[in-house]
């Protein structure tokens, strides 16, 4: 298995399932982790830190990238970064279905996302269904936002500290709540 092959499954929304690609996905997420560790156990400079989310999602990132470290991943090579996008301290992204940040986001500290979800039935219960997220331009999420797989976030919508967004939010709207909902537009 290549990553190559693994982002094709993914555009095609193939499963993620069986012995081949669990063995895959632990081991790039052991490939991750090694990083992550420099990441978030040492000093690094804004340069460094670009550098190093670079080896963490295999793609080069632009250098007005920002973040507060620590940060968690349990894949990297499926996060996908626009220009001047800033991450807060403390945030987890599940990116295995595809995470893409729009230019100019800003994503609050402790934002979690994830883009997969287990079989329902005990017998598929190892088996993985993905779906990617999608932030548009401009997008600021607040503290401890957690968003679910498969949800866009349109442009320059604020999602409130503590949200779970499990629909899609519609561009230039604020939303909140548990399960979020349009507080009002901007």
């Amino acid at each position: 298995m290549t990553i190559e092959k693994f982002q094709q499954m993914i555009a095609d929304g193939l499963p993620l399932e069986g012995t081949e690609m669990i063995n895959f996905m632990r081991q790039q997420s052991a490939q991750t982790r090694r990083v992550l560790m420099d990441l978030n156990t040492n000093y690094h400079t804004d340069e460094e830190i670009v550098r190093l989310f670079c080896e963490i999602t295999g793609t080069e990132v632009d250098p007005s990238f920002r973040m507060f470290p620590p940060f968690y991943t349990d894949f990297g090579k499926n996060i996908h970064l626009g220009k001047n996008v800033f991450i807060n301290s403390a945030c987890q992204f599940q990116d295995q279905g595809g995470i893409f940040i729009g230019d100019g986001c800003l994503i609050g500290p402790g934002t979690m996302m994830a883009t997969l979800n287990h079989g329902f039935e005990p017998e598929h219960r190892q088996n993985m269904t993905h779906a990617p997220i999608v932030l548009g331009k401009g997008v600021w999420t607040g503290a401890h936002v957690t968003i679910l797989p498969g949800v866009t976030i349109g442009d320059n919508a604020i999602i409130a500290a503590g949200a779970v967004v499990a629909k899609d939010v519609p561009a230039n709207t604020i939303v909140g709540g548990v399960p979020a909902k349009v507080i009002k537009e901007i």
